[in-house]
């Protein structure tokens, strides 16, 4: 994995397992790799050094990781457990369900952690302490969402289309959808390729 400023590479960290997502916290950068044991490798910001790596217990497969410095939390979804992972400095590890397939996590102005489940075109909203708060469902043109985020203005951008033969999309965009989700605003982005 390379890290870079104004595009000049600074630093390769070690190679190894597929990375599922990055995030920093605490002046540490947190890298997920999808593997059995040890997931979760955490190096130093300024010197790019390995500090330790945590297991995170029972996890059957990544798709993304964020992190609130505020409740000094990482989270990672698990699309095949359909669930979040939540990881505190200390290494200790929280898990609960999400009932449909997440994809990928952001965390929003109060706190509260966002899933993003492409499937049922939702993005769902949890405590930090992993209580389900509500379901934003996303506007019928909004297929595949990736990633979703809410931004202060209300509202959110979200991402969304798939290359896979599986399920293909026509359309591949980013585009702000209205707080409750039904209504796209503004929308960037079109067939693929074009």
């Amino acid at each position: 994995m390379c890290l870079c400023t104004v595009g000049e590479v600074v630093c390769t960290l070690a190679e190894g397992e597929h990375v599922s997502g990055v995030t920093v916290m605490e002046g540490m950068i947190y890298i997920l790799r999808d593997k059995e044991r040890d997931q979760v490798e955490v190096y130093d910001v300024n010197t790019y050094r390995l500090k330790r790596r945590l297991t995170v217990p029972n996890a059957r497969r990544f798709a993304d990781i964020t992190s609130c410095d505020h409740y000094q939390y990482a989270y990672m979804s698990d699309p095949i457990g359909k669930c979040v992972h939540r990881l505190d400095l200390r290494g200790n590890v929280k898990m609960w369900r999400v009932n449909d397939v997440p994809a990928c996590l952001s965390v929003n102005i109060v706190r509260n952690l966002l899933v993003t489940c492409r499937d049922v075109l939702k993005i769902k909203e949890f405590s930090s302490s992993g209580y389900y708060l509500r379901d934003i469902p996303l506007h019928d043109s909004v297929l595949n969402p990736r990633h979703a985020l809410e931004v202060c203005s209300g509202g959110f951008v979200v991402c969304h289309g798939s290359r896979r033969q599986s399920d293909s999309s026509p359309v591949h965009r980013v585009c702000k959808v209205s707080a409750d989700g039904r209504q796209v605003v503004h929308s960037h982005g079109g067939q693929p390729g074009l």
